[in-house]
């Protein structure tokens, strides 16, 4: 994986808190990098990410 850059950051604020996003607090989602305010928001949102992905994996595994 390479380094995550916030110049390649497709927001400039946090989505949960608004304020500037940080270098130590980006990660990649669809291929694209996403930046939050601090490394908190940016696990709260993996975490929500994850949680979400599976959810739908469920049903579509249920529903061929």
């Amino acid at each position: 994986m390479h380094e995550l850059r916030i110049s390649d950051a497709v927001n400039r604020n946090c989505p949960w808190s608004g304020d500037p996003i940080k270098e130590d607090s980006l990660t990649l989602y669809k291929g694209a990098v996403v930046g939050f305010c601090n490394p908190g928001c940016r696990d709260k949102f993996e975490k929500a990410v994850n949680h979400f992905e599976a959810a739908l994996a469920r049903v579509a595994h249920a529903n061929p």
